[in-house]
C-alpha cells in the first residue's frame, strides 16, 4: 500500500486553510467540496468527516475516486488521490469521532487511501 512521502506528510501538518475533497458522479461530472473538518489517520490513509455532504455522498456511493488538494501557508500545493472507503462505524470512524467537533454531526468518516501524491504538476508517488 502506498504511503505519503515524508515531504508532504510534513506539509499536511502545516497545511493552511481548508482542504478540498472532489469526487465524480456515475457520469465522469467532478463535484467538489471545501471541508475543515479533516485528519492524518496514517501515513496511507487521509480521513474527511462526512458532517453535510449530499452530491459527495452520492459519488461516494457510486464508487467514485477521490482527490484531496491543500496549500501550505508557503503557497506550495499538494494533491493526494486514491480510492474512497466509507465508515459508519469501526476504528476509523471512532477516531473521526474524537477530533470531528461536536457541534458537527459526524455521520461517518470518509477515508481516502492514499494511491498517487503530487506537489504542484510533479508527481512525487
Amino acid at each position: 500500500m502506498a504511503v505519503l512521502p515524508e515531504e508532504v506528510s510534513k506539509a499536511w501538518e502545516n497545511r493552511k486553510g481548508p482542504i478540498i475533497l472532489s469526487t465524480v458522479n456515475k457520469e465522469g461530472i467532478p463535484n467538489s467540496i471545501y471541508a475543515t473538518c479533516v485528519s492524518k489517520y496514517s501515513e496511507d490513509t487521509l480521513v474527511v468527516a462526512n458532517n453535510y455532504f449530499s452530491k459527495t455522498l452520492e459519488n461516494i456511493e457510486a464508487g467514485s475516486s477521490g482527490s484531496i488538494l491543500f496549500i501550505t501557508p508557503e503557497g506550495k500545493s499538494y494533491q493526494v488521490k486514491g480510492s474512497i472507503e466509507y465508515h459508519t462505524k469501526g476504528t476509523i470512524f471512532e477516531d473521526m469521532k474524537k477530533w470531528n467537533p461536536d457541534k458537527h454531526p459526524g455521520h461517518a468518516a470518509t477515508a481516502l487511501k492514499v494511491e498517487a501524491v503530487y506537489k504542484g504538476a510533479e508527481k512525487l508517488l
